[in-house]
């Protein structure tokens, strides 16, 4: 066990990061926001994370922090910025955010290293930090998917006119996912770049906007669950498919095609769906033995009843 877990730590440290950064996507969506703001949000943590370790020697802890508040305020500010968009306008205008800030990051000078990126941002950070600080978020969403607020946010998914009648702030909740969409992406960013040492415009273009949006669309967009189960596949997927070689990408073409045509929840929504079917039949069963129990006992042999009716009766008198 221990050799296998110091042989795969780069693997398992990609999955939880992988995971934070599918999660920023995956709780917009879940509240009905169509936003990539959580992948820019991971651009500013990691610019953040390193130019703090590097410049001042602060703790892991500080410079991830600082990060994840920077990226909150700013996922704020692009919420009343954004306030009335929706839909592909609101996807295109927050993927312009995201570009923005690589052009920024490549133009930034000294102080995001220009085109080269900064190099050198060593820390304590290791593995187990990592995922302490995932099951910590892990709990926290999967506990605002229940009670109250977790039924606020499925009110405005679905429809958001029927939860403003309701009572519910719609505005107030898509604030709160852009919010914490780009905290999640922010420290899922500045944990990759202490573990790596590194970070430069390449590491934090578009490519994990699809890196991110694949997850989701595989593992289920409706829950943390699903962002789990994908960021599993599409970690490990590549070294199980080595003897494939450059045919990779086009396996994970056919595996996402499959996924949203065949399966439209998700790998999470079929489980589910076939939890619920074995629910079902699990308590037909009971039912119909029950039922067929009932029915034996209240049947009566017609040969029995002749014989009672024929046999005579004998009358006792005292």
């Amino acid at each position: 066990m221990n050799t296998w877990w110091l042989s795969n730590q780069i693997l398992i440290q990609s999955t939880f990061i992988s995971l934070l950064l599918a999660l920023s996507i995956q709780v917009p969506l879940r509240a009905g926001v169509f936003s990539f703001a959580g992948i820019g949000s991971y651009a500013i943590g990691a610019y953040t994370a390193a130019i703090l370790t590097i410049r001042a020697q602060v703790a892991p802890v500080v410079a991830i922090g600082a990060g994840v508040l920077l990226a909150a305020v700013v996922g704020y500010l692009l919420a009343l910025l954004v306030a009335r968009l929706s839909g592909l306008y609101l996807g295109m205008a927050t993927i312009s955010f995201t570009l923005f800030l690589g052009v920024l990051a490549t133009n930034g000078g000294d102080l995001t290293g220009g085109a080269t990126g900064l190099f050198g941002a060593l820390s304590t950070l290791t593995t187990e930090h990592v995922i302490a600080i995932t099951v910590v978020v892990l709990v926290l969403l999967a506990a605002s998917e229940r009670g109250s607020f977790g039924r606020r946010v499925d009110a405005v998914r679905e429809d958001p006119q029927l939860a403003v009648s309701l009572g519910v702030d719609v505005v107030r909740v898509r604030r709160r996912v852009f919010v914490v969409s780009g905290a999640l992406g922010a420290c899922a960013g500045g944990m990759n770049t202490l573990l790596r040492t590194t970070v430069s415009p390449e590491t934090v273009g578009f490519h994990l906007v699809v890196t991110a949006l694949t997850i989701i669309i595989v593992g289920g967009a409706m829950s943390w669950a699903g962002a789990a189960i994908g960021a599993v596949i599409f970690t490990w997927l590549p070294s199980i498919l080595q003897f494939v070689g450059e045919w990779q990408l086009l396996v994970y073409g056919i595996v996402v095609a499959i996924a949203a045509v065949y399966v439209p929840g998700g790998l999470l929504g079929l489980l589910q769906e076939g939890w619920r079917r074995m629910r079902r039949r699990g308590r037909r069963l009971p039912a119909e033995g029950a039922v067929a129990q009932t029915q034996a006992a209240a049947a009566v042999d017609p040969e029995k009843e002749l014989a009672a009716l024929a046999a005579p009766t004998t009358e006792v008198r005292p």
